[in-house]
Order: C-alpha cells, then structure tokens, then sequence
C-alpha cells in the first residue's frame, strides 16, 4: 500500500549546508508486523525505481516468493529527489511558488538515508531481518547500515560499491551534459528537458547491459539496411519510455545524489566505516557488470566483518540484478535460511 507523509514539518538539513522544507516521503508496506516486530523486510530501490517493488522486482515479490508479505512485513522508501512521491524537484518551492526545478538543493545518498531512518522511526521499526540494496539501493543499504541505531539481522548488497567510482561518476556527467544540451532545461515546468533526458537514457542503457548482449539481441538481420538499424531504435524507446514516467530535473538531480555516495567521507577511512557493520552479510556481484564490476563488491566483502562474496555469471551486465531472478532468489534464500 503506497503511503505518503510529511514526516517532518519545518526544515530538513542537508549536507550541502542548505535545508529542505516540509520533507515529504512517500513509501510502500505491505504484510503484517508480527507482535515482536521481528519479520520486517526493507528493501531499498535503485535510480529509476519506485517504492512499489512489485513492481520492478515482480518475480522475487509475492506469496510463495522470497519477498513474500504472507510471511513478512515489506517495507521500501521512495528516496527524496525522486518523481514518485517523496520531496523532489517537481515539488513546489514556497519562495517562488515555482516548482523547485533546478534550484533543487544537492541531495547525498547520506540525506536520503537520514530520512528513511525518519520513516523507520514514524513506523515504530527497530529491527529488520533482511535489508536488501541492489545498485543504488546497495549504496543506501550501507550508508543505513552504518548510521541506523536499530539491529540489521541479514543484509544483501547487489552490484554495488563503498564509494562511486570516478568511471561511474564521469558516465554520470556525460548524461547531465545531455540534459544541460537541452535549452528547455532551465525551465521551471516538470516537462524541461526531455530531449535531454532521452539522451541520456539512451547513454545510461549502454552501461546497464554488455557489448555481446547488445550485439545479440539489437542486430538487424538484413544485411542491407542503410538506416534505423534496430538498435538505434532500442536506444530511442528507452529514452522516449522514461520521458513517460521521470522529470529531467529528478534524473539530473538522482544524478548527483549517486556521486557523493562514499562510505568513508568524514569517518577517517572507507574500511573502518564498513567494518562498523556489524549484520550478517551476503555481497553479490554480477561477473558481466561493467558499471559496477564484480571488484568494487569483492571489497566491500573483505572489509565487511561478517560477509561472504557470491557472483552470479551472467550475460545481462550490470541489469543482471533484475533479470537473474531466478539465481538471486535461491542465493538469498539460503542466505537468510543458512
């Protein structure tokens, strides 16, 4: 059930130094919280998701299904800077009466987590049983991780990193230099941008799957085609598609967000802030990821007290941890069960 509340009436401070009016989050539960409060699932999103992990992880959610509500309580924050629901740029701005647009202040993965641990306290949650992040949503786990006072029984990182690395970072600013191409950027109308964004998009999927699986799935089988190849015209649906369910001004600012993740800053050093975790841990990487390659997990596995490293071989990149359902199901299952 989607739900949405102004946790916090006033100002909500920022790492940047700025602060955020009125925070508004919006979030998703769904089962029963038994009587000891010990059955809870939190499960944190990646860039383009939601809160609703149906549906983008529909074959690990449902009765009979790893995330099952029948069994558990499931709980996933839609993070701030986001277009579905919670504080973000397509909010209005009650100094200009505007929507906040490009104005809207810096965001890190830190703030986003300070504000879920607002949701966690407005719910009453002290304890969670698995906490699970694939991508960005494994950036967020481990910021949790750190900074939440509750108890984390299991936690499961996918294809994720300590800290965003400058190859991710520069993948980043090349899609912002695209939606900055875009003159209607500057605009405050939650349509600014699209070109831009489209572009973006079509850069970003790039990096979401492989060289061979591009090759395999997007060639034209005639051999005579001058023009619209097929995989030009994969690029151009996806860019068109998330014109139909994102802002520019939330992807540019998602952006920035996922460059100032980094486990370390202002806690003397990356190994020491995850040897400060403390849950039974399971970190997967995915053997084809070229985002976030199967290294960046091996680390955080080594410096992780209690971790153990799996890697899932696949063909699908970094997307792998949507596609390899399957794999991912029965790994964390056993995780939990073991």
């Amino acid at each position: 059930m989607l739900k949405s509340i102004d946790i916090l009436p006033g100002n909500f401070e920022l790492e940047c130094g700025q602060t955020l009016p009125d925070l508004k989050l919006a979030y998703h539960t769904d089962g029963i919280l038994n009587e000891a409060k010990d059955n809870v699932i939190m499960i944190c999103h990646a860039f383009s998701a939601n809160s609703d992990v149906s549906d983008w992880w529909s074959d690990l959610y449902g009765k009979g299904k790893l995330f099952d509500p029948s069994k558990y309580f499931i709980i996933c924050i839609n993070i701030l800077g986001s277009p579905y629901g919670s504080s973000s740029p397509k909010d209005i701005n009650p100094k200009t009466g505007n929507i906040w647009g490009n104005d809207f202040p810096l965001i890190t993965v830190r703030d986003q987590v300070r504000a879920q641990i607002e949701v966690l306290t407005h719910l009453q949650i002290s304890k969670l049983h698995l906490l699970v992040g694939p991508s960005y949503g494994g950036h967020q786990a481990q910021e949790l991780s750190i900074i939440w006072d509750g108890d984390t029984e299991h936690l499961v990182l996918i294809g994720t990193s300590a800290k965003e690395t400058a190859w991710s970072i520069a993948i980043h600013e090349s899609q912002r230099l695209a939606i900055l191409a875009d003159p209607t950027f500057q605009m405050y109308d939650n349509a600014a941008g699209t070109n831009g964004m489209k572009a973006a998009r079509a850069m970003a999927m790039l990096n979401y799957r492989t060289i061979d699986s591009f090759i395999d799935a997007q060639s034209d089988s005639d051999s005579g085609k001058l023009d619209d190849f097929k995989a030009a015209s994969y690029v151009r649906y996806q860019g068109q598609k998330m014109t139909e369910r994102f802002t520019a001004h939330c992807y540019y600012t998602l952006s920035k967000s996922l460059d100032t993740h980094h486990v370390g800053r202002n806690r003397e050093s990356i190994e020491k802030a995850l040897a400060s975790i403390n849950s039974k841990t399971l970190v997967i990487g995915i053997s084809s990821d070229q985002l976030i390659p199967p290294k960046e997990q091996q680390f955080l596995a080594r410096h992780i007290p209690n971790a153990q490293y799996l890697e899932i071989d696949s063909a699908y990149g970094h997307d792998g941890f949507l596609i390899e359902h399957e794999t991912i199901s029965e790994k964390i299952g056993a995780f939990i069960d073991s």
